[in-house]
C-alpha cells in the first residue's frame, strides 16, 4: 500500500538502545556519520557469509544454478500503461468489481460504482496486493488466492463518502478480504472460470476463529463473543504466504485504522496506534464493532496471520495467534531439516520488528487436513541485527527474561497479543518498515526496508547497521542466513541492495544499485529460477518529488542474487503500485498485481473526476480506473525473464 510518509504510524516509543549505542566508540562514530561514511564498511560482498539449510519442501523455490536475466531493460515511464520488454505480452484479468466466478452471482461491474454492498460480497475486491498459484491442472488450470488491502471511498462509491450510512460501511467492508478463484488457459489466453465450486469471498465480515496460544484469552472477549475465540472478518490484507500442506496465508498489516479510540488512551492502544477516529475509514460511525470506546477489545482480534484452505470452500479460515501480532506485512514459509514450518514475517511500521515462527511440531503428509494445527504450536521470535554483521533471534516466551507478570504479561497469550511491547523488552532491532520477505535456494532470507523518512530526525531513532541512512526515502533489502538451519537462534547478515538514484547530491539517498535504478523496495517472490523479482512501492504523495523526482511510475525488476544485478522488468500505470507476484510451475506465466491505479497524490480520488490520474485499465469514456491483475507471458512461450 503506498503511504503518505507524514501519516505512517510511528508508535514506537521503547528505549531499545540501538546498534550504535552499544557498539565500539570506533564503529559508533561511523554510523552517526550516515551511509556516506558506511560505504565502505557495511557493504560485505555476497559471498561473504557461510552457507546453511537448503529450503525444500515449499512452493517457493530458490536460486538454480545458471538462471540468467535474458530480457532487455525496460525505461523509466509515466505512462498510463503496463509497460513490459519486448518479446513479453500483457493480459488483464480479475479487475476489481468483476465476479468472481460463484454460482448465480455474476453481478456485472457498473461504471458508475452504483454496485451493491451485496454486489460486491461476490465480486473481485479493490486493491489487489499478496497473490498466489495453487495447481489444479499443472500449469493449465489453478486456483489464484488473492489479498485486497483496503479502498478509496472516492472511487468506490458515485458520490464518494457523501451520504455516509450502513450501506456503504457494508460495501466498503466487502471489498476488502481475499478473494479466491478459478483459472484457465484456453487458447493462448487466461480466463476467469465461471461459475466455480472454488470461487469464494472472503470479507471483513466473514466467519473465522481464533487458535493458538491466545485463543480464548480476556483480552480477546467482546460482548458479542464472550468466548474470545470467534471473529468477524479480516482487513488491510497485504502480503501472503504459502504453506507446503497447500494453505494460504494472509497478513493483517494497518488494522488499526479502521479503529476510533476514545479521547482517553491506555498504553496498549498508543502502543499499536489507535487514535480518535480512526484512519479515515469512518466504519465506527456505523458499526460499533469498530468503535474502541464501545469494544475495546475488538482491535485485539486483528493483526493476526489468517490461514485458508483454498482447495476448501466450506472452510473456515483460522486466524493463528501463535505466530504473534503484528501490523504483518506477510509470512513466508521455509523447512528445516526435520520437516518443520518456519515461518518469517515483517511488521510494515516505521521502527518496527522482524520476527519468525518456528513449528513445534514436523509437517506430515495428509495436506491441509493431517496439519491443521500445526501453526497453533511453536515458538515466535523478534530479530536483533547486531553492528558486527551477526544477529540472534529472541524468544517471546512467557516466563523468560522480562516477560513476566510484573511488566504486564500474564501469560503467553498476553505475550502474543501485545508482541510489539515483549519485542521493545526484549531490545529488538527497529528497522525501516520491513515488509516482503523472500527466500532462495541457498537459505538466503531477503526483507525489504521500504523507506522511513524519520530515522534520524529530531528525537527519533538514529541510524544504526542494519538501517544505516539518515532519511530514508529510498530504502533497502536486507537479508541474512540462518546458522546452521532455518530454526537457528543466530544468523549472519549483509544489505543486498540499498536502493537509490545515483544522480542525487544526498549520500544517503545515492543507493548502490548495480543495474537500473528503483526506490521503495516493497513486494518480493522468488521464482522457480532463483530469480529474485522486486516491487515498488513509492507513495503517490511524494513520486515524482525530491529524491524521488526520477523514477517516473512504479516498477517490478528482476535481481540475480549472485551478482547483485537488478533489472527493470516492468512499469506499471499512472498512481499505481505493483505488488504480488506468483506463476504457474512451468515458469511461463506469471500473474502480477496493478494495485490503486490512478491514485492521487492525496490518496484519495475525488468521486466527480474519478479519471483524473488514471483510466486504466478499460480506457472507458465513463469508466473508472480499477486494481487489477495482469498476465505476463513471453511472446515465444518461453520462461519469464529468461
Amino acid at each position: 500500500m503506498a503511504k503518505d510518509f507524514s501519516l505512517m504510524e510511528d508508535s514506537n516509543s521503547s528505549s531499545n538502545p540501538s546498534i550504535h549505542e552499544v557498539s565500539d566508540p570506533a564503529r559508533r562514530t561511523i554510523l552517526r556519520g550516515g551511509l556516506g561514511a558506511l560505504a565502505g564498511s557495511f557493504f560485505a560482498p555476497l559471498s561473504a557469509i557461510g552457507g546453511a539449510a537448503a529450503l525444500t519442501g515449499c512452493a517457493t523455490t530458490g536460486m538454480a544454478g545458471g538462471a540468467v536475466l535474458g530480457f532487455k531493460s525496460v525505461a523509466v515511464s509515466t505512462a498510463d500503461t503496463v509497460t513490459v520488454p519486448e518479446g513479453y505480452t500483457v493480459q488483464v484479468i480479475a479487475p476489481w468489481g468483476d465476479p468472481v466466478g460463484m454460482s448465480g452471482e455474476n453481478h456485472a461491474f457498473k461504471d458508475d460504482a452504483s454496485n451493491t454492498a451485496a454486489h460486491q460480497e461476490t465480486q473481485f475486491g479493490m486493491n489487489h496486493d499478496g497473490i498466489h498459484y495453487f495447481v489444479q491442472e499443472g500449469s493449465k488450470s489453478g486456483l489464484l488466492a488473492m489479498n485486497h488491502e483496503y479502498v478509496d471511498h472516492g472511487l468506490l462509491f458515485t458520490d464518494g463518502t457523501d451520504n455516509w450510512n450502513l450501506e456503504k460501511v457494508r460495501k466498503s467492508q466487502a471489498a476488502h478480504g481475499v478473494s479466491i478463484f478459478e483459472v484457465e488457459e484456453k487458447g493462448g489466453k487466461w480466463e476467469v472460470v465461471k461459475p466455480s465450486p472454488w470461487a469464494r469471498r472472503i470479507t471483513s465480515n466473514t466467519r473465522m476463529e481464533l487458535s493458538g496460544p491466545a485463543a480464548g484469552h480476556a483480552m480477546l472477549k467482546t460482548a458479542a463473543d464472550p468466548s474470545g475465540r470467534v471473529v468477524l472478518g479480516t482487513i488491510n490484507n497485504c502480503a501472503s504466504g504459502i504453506t507446503p500442506w497447500g494453505t494460504y496465508l494472509t497478513s493483517e498489516e494497518n488494522f488499526i485504522n479502521y479503529f476510533s479510540g476514545g479521547d482517553s488512551l491506555t498504553e496498549h492502544d498508543k502502543r499499536w496506534g489507535l487514535k480518535k477516529g480512526g484512519g479515515g475509514y469512518n466504519w465506527h460511525q456505523h458499526d460499533a464493532r469498530f468503535d474502541a470506546t464501545k469494544t475495546p477489545n475488538e482491535p485485539n482480534r486483528f493483526g493476526w496471520i489468517v490461514e485458508i484452505d483454498p482447495y476448501n470452500p466450506s472452510s473456515t479460515p483460522m486466524k493463528r495467534t501463535a505466530m504473534g501480532r503484528a501490523a504483518h506485512e506477510g509470512a513466508t514459509v521455509a523447512v528445516t531439516k526435520d520437516n518443520r514450518a518456519v515461518v518469517y514475517m515483517g511488521e510494515d511500521s516505521r521502527f518496527e520488528y522482524i520476527y519468525k515462527f518456528v513449528s513445534r511440531d514436523a509437517i506430515k503428509p495428509g495436506g491441509a487436513a493431517a496439519n491443521a494445527t500445526l501453526l497453533d504450536h511453536g515458538t515466535l521470535y523478534v530479530a536483533k541485527f547486531n553492528a558486527d554483521g551477526k544477529g540472534q533471534w529472541i524468544a517471546l516466551t512467557h516466563g523468560q527474561g522480562p516477560l513476566t507478570a510484573a511488566n504486564g504479561f500474564a501469560d503467553q497469550g498476553e505475550v502474543l497479543i501485545k508482541a510489539r511491547q515483549a519485542s521493545d523488552l526484549l531490545g529488538a532491532t527497529k528497522m525501516d518498515r520491513p515488509e516482503w520477505i523472500a527466500v532462495d535456494k541457498q537459505g538466503w532470507v531477503y526483507t525489504t526496508l521500504t523507506n522511513n523518512s524519520n530515522r534520524g530526525g529530531d528525537k527519533q531513532p538514529g541510524v544504526d547497521a542494519a538501517n544505516p541512512r539518515v532519511n530514508n526515502t529510498q530504502g533497502n533489502i536486507i537479508r541474512w542466513k540462518e546458522d546452521g538451519d532455518f530454526a537457528g537462534t543466530t544468523f549472519a547478515w549483509n544489505h543486498f541492495i540499498m536502493a537509490g538514484d545515483p544522480s542525487l547530491e544526498r549520500a544517503d539517498a545515492k543507493g548502490n544499485i548495480k543495474g537500473d535504478m528503483f526506490s521503495c523496495p516493497d513486494g518480493l517472490w522468488v521464482d522457480g529460477r532463483g530469480v529474485l523479482w522486486i516491487q515498488c512501492d513509492m507513495s503517490t504523495s511524494s513520486m515524482g518529488k525530491g529524491d524521488l523526482k526520477n523514477f517516473g511510475n512504479n516498477m517490478m525488476l528482476a535481481a540475480d542474487v549472485r551478482t547483485g544485478e537488478a533489472r527493470r522488468f516492468l512499469v506499471g500505470p499512472a498512481g499505481c503500485e505493483i505488488t504480488g507476484a506468483t506463476g504457474t510451475p512451468d515458469g511461463k506465466t506469471m500473474f502480477v498485481n496493478i494495485q490503486h491505479p490512478g491514485e492521487p497524490a492525496n490518496e484519495v480520488s475525488d468521486p466527480k473526476n474519478p479519471r483524473a490520474v488514471s483510466n486504466w485499465p478499460e480506457k472507458k469514456a465513463n469508466g473508472r480506473p480499477r486494481s487489477a491483475t495482469v498476465v505476463i507471458r513471453k511472446a515465444d512461450g518461453g520462461v519469464i525473464g529468461s
